[in-house]
């Protein structure tokens, strides 16, 4: 159950426990920013008018390049980080 939970998943994307999940957690911080940036946009259309997008373009440059790198990349689908 453990290693279900743990490492099952960033193993068959060739990655360890601990780069799958910092890279996770940079992910996921980027996306709440781009969020956040969109809703201030939305209220104030004058404000961080390509912040959102922008970062988004960035976030998934990142997941590429780390797909990339990974011991496995033929496994990782167009979605998984």
């Amino acid at each position: 159950m453990l290693d279900r939970l743990f490492m099952e998943h960033p193993r068959s994307l060739g990655l360890s426990w601990y780069r799958h999940g910092m890279g996770a957690l940079k992910i996921g911080g980027k996306l709440i920013f781009a969020g956040c940036a969109a809703l201030i946009h939305g209220l104030v259309p004058g404000l961080f008018t390509d912040t959102a997008g922008r970062t988004v373009t960035e976030t998934y440059n990142y997941i590429q390049k780390i797909r990339a790198g990974s011991g496995k990349p033929e496994q990782w689908s167009d979605y998984d980080i």
